[in-house]
């Protein structure tokens, strides 16, 4: 290889290049380092280099034990507001689904109580749900929603789209949502859910959603794949 640029980028952009035009499907596992290296006649280094850029970029995903495989496009939240699961989705185009694993009425918990302005005199309503993007598992949700709020609407309704039914059905403005991020270690029952290992790292959000006019209606609890989604701030 003859260029100005240096080899490892020449590898990095010719690989990209290869990607882009389909050479490299998402979820293809690349040939061994050894191959590529002989492939690009250059030393294992120098293509461990540019394998290590692509990674970095979220191009490829180096699987320890397993090898490099096209990474798939990480689902995208942009953290201004509250937005559905379901509209993120399709705004990516997407196929959004859920898995309800349970889905009952209860006296609300001190925070939920707090996050919700309810008292213990209140009822909530509290699911748990894996969400998919095109059947793939990209989170598992606990979802607080006050009674009053969603009585009339039918399980269904509000399992498939909750804002969506809240804004066309119930004729509310969606507001401005709190939202929290951390960092944890997925435990064996979550590892389980979203098909991870355990002790994988997920993100955790805490999210506060309210109408246009300050009340709250959801207090949501979410642990999402870490190399699945992200969350990107715009200002």
């Amino acid at each position: 290889m003859s260029n100005q640029l240096p080899v490892y980028i020449q590898i990095h952009d010719q690989l990209k290049s290869e990607i882009e035009q389909g050479v490299w499907k998402i979820g293809d596992r690349l040939p061994s380092e050894r191959e590529l290296a002989i492939k690009f006649n250059v030393s294992r280094m120098t293509l461990r280099q540019a394998i290590q850029n692509l990674a970095d970029e979220g191009i490829l995903e180096r699987k320890i034990g397993s090898g490099t495989y096209v990474a798939r496009e990480k689902v995208q939240e942009k953290m201004s507001g509250a937005t559905s699961f379901t509209e993120i989705m399709e705004s990516q185009n997407r196929v959004p689904s859920s898995r309800t694993i349970s889905y009952f009425l209860t006296s609300p918990s001190s925070s939920e109580m707090e996050k919700l302005q309810l008292s213990k005199e209140d009822t909530i309503l509290r699911m748990e749900r894996i969400r998919f993007a095109d059947d793939i598992p990209i989170c598992f949700e606990i979802a607080s929603i006050p009674q009053s709020i969603i009585d009339g609407y039918s399980k269904a309704e509000i399992t498939e789209s909750l804002y969506r039914i809240l804004e066309e059905k119930g004729g509310n403005k969606i507001g401005a949502a709190n939202q929290t991020i951390s960092a944890i270690l997925a435990s064996e029952k979550i590892a389980e859910y979203l098909d991870v290992k355990r002790g994988d790292a997920v993100l955790r959000l805490r999210q506060i959603s309210y109408f246009e006019d300050g009340t709250p209606f959801e207090y949501v609890r979410t642990q999402y794949v870490g190399d699945r989604f992200e969350f990107y701030l715009e200002r």
